[in-house]
């Protein structure tokens, strides 16, 4: 399924980013591996390890979170920290999980991880908006075929200087970008976008 990218921003390949999504569906995860240029580690629940061949690769390349276990929580925060100061971007999806029951209204509050992973290493996060994704994976995994997937870059936020005081901040800056792309292109009245 191609995935059709509008750049507000383009970002450097060889730059290190926090990449940020919103979350309304599992073909958020399956795009999210598509979308980006970047070398990176996609950070998401153990349980995607689970999927024939993609769960695979995500187990032996990407940062597997299991959200019961504590210690887990922690051991993925610190390995994603890592990973961004070793030059290798991370892509998370603040929301946590596919939480909202409003798509497309994301769901608050915003896990603190991928802004103190950008934060500790002063590198930018770039919001991305999954336009329309939930559009075409709805709920008991149905696909609705002819809707081609759109994902939106989005001017990437500084952190140089940011320090944990400025958390809140930053995720309210992110919130505001991301849903400010779906408020703008959905039509509250055929419920869809155009």
């Amino acid at each position: 399924m191609p995935i059709k990218r509008i750049f507000k921003f383009r970002p450097d390949t060889k730059e290190t980013y926090v990449f940020v999504a919103n979350h309304f569906t599992y073909l958020d995860i399956a795009a999210g591996m598509n979308v980006l240029d970047n070398y990176f580690a996609f950070i998401g629940k153990s349980s995607v390890k689970k999927a024939p061949l993609f769960g695979y690769m995500f187990a032996k390349l990407h940062i597997q979170v299991d959200r019961s276990d504590k210690w887990s929580r922690t051991k993925s925060f610190k390995k994603g920290i890592d990973t961004v100061r070793s030059g290798r971007s991370v892509f998370v999806m603040p929301e946590g999980g596919i939480i909202t029951e409003e798509a497309p209204q994301m769901h608050l509050p915003f896990k603190d991880g991928p802004f103190i992973m950008a934060i500790e290493n002063q590198v930018p996060i770039v919001p991305i908006t999954f336009l329309n994704f939930h559009e075409i994976n709805k709920p008991l995994n149905r696909f609705r075929p002819g809707i081609r997937p759109v994902a939106i870059f989005n001017e990437k936020i500084e952190t140089k200087g940011k320090t944990k005081d400025d958390l809140d901040e930053l995720k309210r800056k992110v919130y505001e970008v991301i849903q400010g792309d779906l408020d703008e292109r959905w039509d509250h009245q055929s419920k869809a976008y155009f």
